[in-house]
């Protein structure tokens, strides 16, 4: 974590407004605990029309969830969002995802024996993280595993959970109980 203590407060459900506790109500119990909701409620609004586009990106994308959490778990080691990648490690473990998989999202298109298209997934989150532009190569490569659908999803992934994680760095939000670190 990059800050010990948060910035910004989460509220327990008692000091949430009518608002945050509308937005909340529909969420699993384990959802609405979570410090990264919890957090969030300090601003409902924001909150309400974030909800919509996290949604899209975490249950309604394109994508696989497994090359979903690829590109997550990825972005979030490059930003360095402790919260993030434990939550997401956690997300892929359920999604049968092996550890030798999620330990490949710190090293990234480095890592060797990859197959093509998670090399591709790494790369084009690399990318993005660096210059905000997947390079034509690795989109022509990336083409040639996914529709043009599937495409627009990989970026908007990478950039969701970019802001996603600059959020969570930079409010302070601790990780939950049971939350794994980097060492999996």
């Amino acid at each position: 974590m990059r800050l010990n203590q948060p910035r910004v407060e989460p509220l327990d459900a008692a000091q949430q407004s009518a608002e945050a506790q509308e937005l909340t109500a529909s969420l699993a119990e384990n959802m609405r605990s979570l410090n990264i909701m919890r957090t969030l409620a300090q601003h409902p609004q924001l909150m309400r029309r974030w909800m919509v586009f996290a949604n899209h990106i975490l249950g309604k994308s394109t994508l696989p969830i497994r090359e979903r959490e690829l590109l997550i778990l990825r972005i979030g080691y490059l930003c360095q969002s402790g919260y993030e990648w434990g939550q997401h490690v956690l997300i892929a473990r359920q999604a049968g995802m092996t550890e030798a998989e999620i330990r490949a999202c710190q090293t990234g298109s480095a890592t060797p024996g990859l197959p093509d298209l998670d090399r591709l997934l790494f790369q084009a989150t690399e990318e993005l993280h660096e210059d905000a532009h997947v390079s034509d190569a690795t989109w022509a490569g990336l083409a040639q595993h996914l529709n043009t659908q599937q495409l627009m999803d990989v970026v908007f992934t990478v950039g969701q959970y970019n802001l996603v994680s600059m959020a969570l760095n930079s409010f302070g939000v601790q990780p939950d109980d049971g939350l794994p670190g980097w060492e999996i």
